[in-house]
């Protein structure tokens, strides 16, 4: 086994949790949530999910990076979008800083005033990053085949 698979099957394992948390929390919890408005069941998988998650993602920024100047895509080749591996290393930049913001807007805005009146607003937000965590999965597994 080389670097490189070993560094794909962390960032695979990853990618598991990371999306699988997400899918779970808007598939089983969030349909739960909206229907007894309560917003207590978002917030108490959010604590027990919050550090595997974020350990999570950090390893796939550090394994995404890792592999990405395996393929020879650097920061400064980054959004030039001029072969198939760069078009899904920079959509994946793009899609994680969505994520980003998604998670700054939460944080900061949704979640401290979070109730029962506007447990949509904290809907959206999961909504939105797991269907980001989901595009990117399918975005990376186009590189077996040279990209987009």
């Amino acid at each position: 086994m080389t670097l490189h698979h070993f560094i794909l099957i962390i960032h695979l394992l990853a990618a598991t949790i990371w999306v699988g948390g997400h899918l779970l929390l808007a598939i089983c919890y969030l349909p739960t949530a909206l229907k007894k408005k309560d917003h207590h069941i978002i917030l108490n998988f959010e604590k027990k999910f919050e550090k595997l998650g974020m350990s999570s993602l950090a390893l796939l920024i550090i394994t995404g990076i890792w592999m990405a100047y395996d393929f020879g895509i650097t920061a400064e080749t980054w959004f030039h979008f001029s072969s198939g591996f760069e078009k899904v290393v920079s959509l994946k930049l793009i899609l994680l800083f969505c994520t980003f913001i998604c998670a700054v807007c939460a944080q900061f805005y949704v979640i401290p005033n979070l109730n029962e009146n506007n447990i949509k607003n904290i809907a959206v937000i999961i909504l939105t990053v797991t269907s980001i965590g989901v595009a990117m999965l399918v975005l990376g597994s186009t590189l077996r085949y040279g990209g987009i």
